[in-house]
C-alpha cells in the first residue's frame, strides 16, 4: 500500500488532473484526491495524493512542501490517519413555539 499524503494550501482553481501531473515528477501517483464542497462543488482548497512508495512520498514532499502554485505556497506532508469523531445530533434544541396546530381565537 502506498503512502497517502495531505496537500494543502491550494488555489481554489487547482484540478486533480494539474496535481496528478505535477506529483508524477515525483514518483508514481496511486490516487488523487481533491476534496471538493458537496453543496457548491467547489474545491475545499485540499487534496490527498497516495504515493506509490514512502520513498516517493518522501520526495514529494521535500520537492513540493512550500512550492508555489498559483500564487498559494503549498502545504505538502504526510496524512494522519482519520480520528473518530462522535457524530452530533445536529437537533439545535431550538426553543420556538410548538403549537402551530392549537390556535385558538380568542375572544
Amino acid at each position: 500500500m502506498g503512502t497517502r499524503l495531505f496537500v494543502g494550501n491550494l488555489p481554489f482553481t487547482a484540478t486533480e488532473g494539474e496535481l496528478l501531473e505535477l506529483f508524477k515528477q515525483a514518483g508514481s501517483v496511486v490516487r488523487c484526491e481533491l476534496i471538493m464542497d458537496k453543496f457548491t462543488n467547489k474545491s475545499r482548497g485540499f487534496a490527498f495524493v497516495e504515493m506509490g512508495t514512502q520513498e516517493e512520498a518522501n520526495k514529494a514532499v521535500q520537492q513540493f512542501n512550500g512550492q508555489d502554485l498559483g500564487g498559494r505556497a503549498m502545504t505538502v506532508n504526510e496524512a494522519r490517519p482519520r480520528e473518530d469523531r462522535p457524530r452530533g445530533d445536529f437537533g439545535g434544541g431550538g426553543g420556538g413555539r410548538r403549537d402551530f396546530g392549537d390556535r385558538r381565537e380568542r375572544r
